[in-house]
């Protein structure tokens, strides 16, 4: 049953589309024996004694946590002294106050639900805003829930509840919430996402407060509860802005971040502003700059700012070099620098920190090689550990090499390569992304290390322009008439990876997801020859009208606009959907095409038009669609196992017998 109209492929849920992706799923599942190593990648995913990250909402730490018995997951809390212990034994027994199981609400309701998340009621902290997907797509049924009592509030008695979409919601005050959502013709954008803001009061009664365009990616809308202001932001593309403080405009470039915080007005440009660097961070204080001054003390300028966040008293700094990371606590007003002692030769994030939650901070650090530890912060800076996470696979001999290779373009750019180097050339995983300034720093995975690492093999993470690594212009280098760059670069790696003895082209497979996805489609039908097999998770590959496809619109100022006649014209030169040839002409490696049903964001019909295309054309394509999970193709442990254990069985099978 592989041959099917194409158009069949675009209904989501259409019976002709499902039998097709159902019985090809079926055969490349059934080719495989994952069981022994799906096993262990779930136990791995359920042990107990991962870390359980948390944030304070008031004096409660709040956690999600899914394990074996519980799939679908906790939403739970306990108090700081429980979390801490008296020493390392005793975190272990951290006693937990069981909020909401989604497992049993799901059994309860007869639905699928996935948690999305929750927005507690600043202040009192006895209600909360409860997200729940269906099957974990992006749009969410956002609930009150009554923490106290642990139930819902019923809409009967005043509760709100926001249908099905791509809903933004924040609390104004215990009776009024900010609410974008899709309510009919003229409150979402061609993207689908918010165009409009309102409040919504309890018990009834709605007033719009702001209003966007359709070509908009969306609008968003927050409250700040300490300032008592409320803040919009109106997306006009991935990149660029404008936001009202409390209806007043801010008056910044539209490729400038704004971000309001108590009397300072904080800005990251991508080009030069009033002074700041493109990539820098500046400040000044907000009355000062809606007076029309525009005098900004630069904060940092040295590095790639990362990310920020903010304590009571402080800010943090994530900053990258050469894509290794440290984080500078600010001190607000003043401005002093503090310098946070991570461990070594580890990238590390601020996992959480909040006005409202004194000085206190939580930051994770890890590596390729060493698992996540979990840190404490306080308004000194200092930092304690907290929790380490386990090591499920043997890492003995495993280390990490950072070289540099050229582009077509004479650019440089780096990747990270681990394994046990003392074994010469050995099969190599290649990964990547690329896209969106999304940074790729070194991270640890249990999954990585049980199903590929532990074998002797090599793992390649790459840093491709269209990331965040080296700041805005690393990516705007990349956009629109400029993408094909990014193949350049992933060609560069691959050729290098060969050129320094670590695998031939054969030993060699690709694999990313979403725009990584796009990478690995379009490697495939660019430069075949650099590699062995390829991996194509969640993709976009049908560039030619991607805009047309659930959230695609939102991407025309990464990907360019396939209705602009030149850039329509870049396209065309590189949407991997319209470049596939016959095996005839040229012959593909084995491609491995995954998605799921329930991906809202990137719709399957990329994923499977493009698998149909390859098996039309004769080339060897498998293909699995995951019927629940959202974009990102599995919605618990076990569907993670599940995909899991069926990705690297597969690579293994097509490269794993190519040792030196």
């Amino acid at each position: 049953m592989r041959s099917i109209e194409p158009a069949l492929l675009d209904d989501l849920t259409g019976t002709p589309a499902l039998e097709w992706a159902q019985e090809w799923s079926d055969a490349t599942e059934a080719a495989l024996d994952t069981a022994a190593l799906r096993h262990r990648i779930q136990a791995a995913l359920d042990a107990d004694d991962r870390i359980p990250f948390v944030s304070r909402r008031g004096e409660y730490l709040y956690n999600f946590w899914r394990d074996g018995e519980h799939q679908r997951g906790l939403w739970r809390r306990t108090s700081l002294p429980s979390y801490l212990g008296e020493g390392e034994e005793d975190r272990t027994d951290t006693s937990w106050d069981i909020l909401l199981d989604i497992d049993a609400l799901a059994a309860a309701e007869g639905e699928d639900w996935v948690f999305k998340g929750a927005s507690v009621l600043p202040l009192s902290w006895d209600r909360a805003l409860i997200r729940l997907s269906r099957g974990g797509a992006d749009a969410v049924v956002v609930r009150e829930f009554d923490i106290e009592s642990r139930t819902f509030v019923d809409p009967a008695d005043g509760g709100f509840t926001v249908g099905e979409a791509k809903t933004s919601v924040t609390w104004l005050d215990r009776d009024t919430v900010l609410v974008g959502t899709d309510e009919g013709p003229g409150t979402v954008t061609n993207s689908g996402y918010p165009m409009q803001v309102a409040r919504w009061h309890r018990g009834g009664g709605k007033t719009v407060t702001f209003t966007g365009e359709p070509q908009d990616v969306g609008v968003w809308a927050d409250y700040d509860v300490v300032d008592r202001r409320s803040v919009v932001t109106r997306s006009l593309d991935f990149y660029t802005s404008r936001t009202w403080v409390d209806g007043e405009f801010l008056d910044v470039p539209d490729d400038c971040d704004a971000i309001p915080h108590r009397e300072w007005l904080f800005v990251q440009p991508r080009t030069e502003f009033a002074g700041v660097p493109a990539g820098a961070l500046g400040v000044i204080e907000l009355a000062r700059f809606l007076g029309g001054e525009r005098d900004f003390t630069v904060l940092e300028a040295d590095a790639t700012v990362e990310s920020i966040a903010f304590t009571a008293t402080a800010m943090l700094v994530t900053r990258l070099v050469n894509v290794a990371t440290s984080i500078v606590r600010i001190e607000l007003g003043t401005w002093e620098r503090t310098e946070l002692a991570l461990p070594e030769a580890a990238s590390a994030h601020v996992v959480a920190a909040h006005p409202l939650a004194g000085d206190e901070f939580w930051v994770t650090a890890s590596s390729f090689t060493d698992p996540a530890t979990l840190l404490l912060g306080d308004a000194d800076g200092q930092l304690v550990e907290v929790r380490r996470a386990p090591v499920h696979f043997d890492a003995t001999g495993l280390e990490t090499r950072q070289h540099w290779v050229t582009s077509a373009d004479g650019t440089r750019l780096p990747y990270f390569i681990t394994g046990d180097f003392s074994r010469g050339a050995r099969p190599t995983l290649v990964g990547g992304y690329g896209g969106f300034e999304v940074s790729l720093t070194p991270s640890f995975s249990n999954v990585r290390g049980i199903a590929w690492l532990e074998q002797g093999n090599f793992y390649v993470q790459p840093n491709l322009r269209g990331g965040g690594e080296f700041g805005p212009e690393w990516h705007a280098q990349v956009v629109k008439v400029n993408r094909h760059k990014v193949w350049e670069d992933h060609k560069a790696v691959l050729e290098d990876v060969v050129a320094r003895g670590y695998a031939t082209p054969e030993q060699i497979a690709i694999r990313g997801g979403s725009n990584g996805g796009l990478l690995t489609s379009g490697a495939l039908v660019q430069y075949p020859e650099c590699f062995g097999a390829a991996v194509i998770q969640v993709p976009l590959t049908d560039m030619l009208r991607y805009h047309t496809l659930s959230a695609g619109a939102s991407w025309m100022a990464e990907y360019g606009d396939p209705d602009n006649a030149e850039e329509r014209a870049a396209i065309e030169r590189w949407s991997p959907l319209h470049n596939v040839r016959p095996r005839s002409e040229v012959a593909y490696p084995p491609a491995l095409v995954t998605t799921s049903t329930r991906d809202d964001r990137v719709h399957p019909a990329h994923a499977r038009t493009f698998a149909l295309a390859l098996w039309q054309a004769g080339q060897p394509v498998d293909y699995f669609e995951n019927t629940a999970g959202g974009h990102a193709g599995a919605a618990d442990n076990a569907q993670v196992a599940r995909v899991e254990a069926l990705i690297y069985q597969w690579i293994d099978h097509k490269i794993g017998h190519h040792l030196a």
